[in-house]
């Protein structure tokens, strides 16, 4: 399944896996953040807004590059991060989302800039065209609760430099989400309708408000923990980067591992994602 993405409006979750916010030096950012729970996520951020004058309304999304920001060199301290993001329907009441309707997910690499002194998680989620990846490949989404598509995906990824491929970040099951189907849907809902300007969150009703209430919305929904290669080697003009969301009933992480090494395997029920650091 294909679909075109620049109409739509695009939220990444923060802090949804064990362990990935303090590998990414980002625990800080959110000191003064209260959340229901130890194990919640921290918030909501968007990356993509449609038709916003900032520069979350360029449209960041590829299916095959990432673009080195040009202003800072060598030194930009970016990082890969592997996820699964969700395309849903989104049915609005009196104002408010009522509603989100699952339709398909996808590989997603939202590639972030390590950069102290950013007030808002956005700041460091957009630089320009061609700062985040999606694959082409979703696949179909029905049900959003245990015993649906999603319950035999993981999550896998690998950067490839100098002839030489690293497993970037942890094989994860998506069942390890810290908040996943029911518990996160009714957490985004939640989120989407109450979240305020608060620290390093932003006021997501008036972003609705202001994309005119569209029926349809993307999240990813938080980035694996990393390998120690993936925690200490950021990206570098040259990587090549691989993404994998694949189910392991029908394919196994040495099959995943094969085929980012370029053999000629067959994946199943696979949506992968390749992308060149220029």
């Amino acid at each position: 399944m294909k679909f075109d993405l620049h109409n739509t409006l695009c939220f990444g979750v923060a802090g949804n896996f064990a362990h990935h916010l303090e590998q990414a030096g980002e625990n800080a950012d959110f000191v003064n953040v209260t959340t229901e729970s130890e194990n919640a996520p921290k918030g909501l951020f968007p990356y993509y807004v449609p038709g916003a004058e900032s520069f979350v309304g360029t449209y960041p999304l590829s299916h095959n590059e990432i673009r080195y920001p040009r202003d800072m060199q060598q030194n930009a301290n970016l990082h890969m991060e592997a996820e699964v993001c969700v395309l849903f329907d989104v049915t609005y009441t009196n104002g408010g989302v009522s509603a989100l309707k699952p339709k398909a997910f996808s590989a997603f690499n939202d590639c972030s800039i390590r950069k102290e002194g950013a007030k808002k998680i956005s700041e460091k989620k957009n630089w320009g065209p061609n700062s985040k990846g999606v694959s082409e490949d979703f696949l179909a989404l029905n049900r959003f609760e245990k015993g649906g598509e999603m319950d035999p995906f993981h999550i896998a990824s690998f950067l490839k430099r100098d002839g030489q491929l690293h497993a970037y970040g942890e094989d994860s099951p998506v069942l390890t989400y810290n908040y996943f189907y029911t518990q996160l849907l009714e957490w985004i809902i939640h989120q989407l309708n109450h979240q305020s300007d608060f620290g390093p969150l932003e006021d997501l009703p008036s972003i609705i408000k202001q994309c005119h209430y569209p029926e349809q919305i993307m999240v990813s929904l938080g980035a694996t923990s990393y390998t120690h290669f993936g925690e200490t080697v950021f990206l570098q003009p040259g990587d090549e980067l691989f993404l994998y969301v694949y189910d392991a009933r029908k394919n196994t992480l040495d099959d995943v591992t094969e085929h980012a090494s370029g053999k000629s395997i067959q994946l199943e029920n696979c949506s992968i994602l390749n992308q060149k650091v220029v």
